[in-house]
């Protein structure tokens, strides 16, 4: 009877710069709102694409990268997909009722805390990755605390200073997204995403055995 070989099913395209754009585009849109720059619009433009696109389409390139083995990448797009699903099913399901201004806030701090203490373990991981996916997640930090103390104060002036570091969260996420896609390419353009700032480790050759 022939062995039985299982066999290794071959990887998906890298979902990383799908996921990257998937985020990008929905925190661009929140953080202009929190920027106070959608003073014509309704300032809710965010909500249907944390749905679909920020949560949606972002946990799908998480689920991707299980397929791909890529516990990082796995890791963050998945909790940042079900993070927009969330905020979108708070804001429909939630805010509605909330009958005072300061509680709404209260709520909105405590989500970003939560979020900001996942993202403390995965910006130090991501230093392990590139300079481009360490710039994401410090400039997500940097967002994600000078939010959740503009909510928590009640003070304006701090949320639209966290909306204005949230915009360039979401360009620096274009940026490593459109990297993504030009090194996943077999094209004449390259856009550097830079070097780890702490070198993976490499495995030691295992001993020799002397018989």
């Amino acid at each position: 009877m022939a062995d039985e070989v299982a066999a290794t099913p071959a990887p998906v395209a890298d979902p990383a710069p799908l996921g990257l754009a998937a985020f990008a585009l929905t925190t661009f849109l929140l953080s202009a709102a929190n920027a106070n720059w959608m003073g014509a619009a309704s300032g809710s433009a965010w909500l249907g694409y944390a749905l679909a696109y920020g949560g949606l389409v972002q946990l799908l390139a998480g689920m991707w990268e299980f397929r791909n083995r890529n516990v990082f990448g796995a890791t963050a797009f998945s909790s940042y997909g079900a993070f927009w699903i969330g905020l979108g099913l708070w804001a429909l399901l939630v805010a509605p009722h909330i009958l005072r201004p300061s509680v709404a806030a209260h709520d909105l701090g405590w989500i970003l805390l939560a979020f900001a203490i996942f993202n403390t373990y995965m910006l130090i991981m991501s230093t392990q990755v590139n300079m481009a996916v360490f710039l994401v997640f410090l400039t997500l930090e940097l967002t994600e605390i000078v939010l959740f103390i503009g909510n928590f104060t009640v003070n304006s002036t701090t949320v639209h200073i966290g909306g204005y570091i949230g915009v360039l969260t979401a360009l620096v996420a274009w940026y490593t997204s459109a990297a993504g896609v030009s090194n996943g390419i077999a094209g004449r353009i390259k856009l550097p995403v830079g070097s780890p700032l702490l070198a993976v480790k490499s495995a030691e050759p295992a001993p020799a055995v002397v018989h």
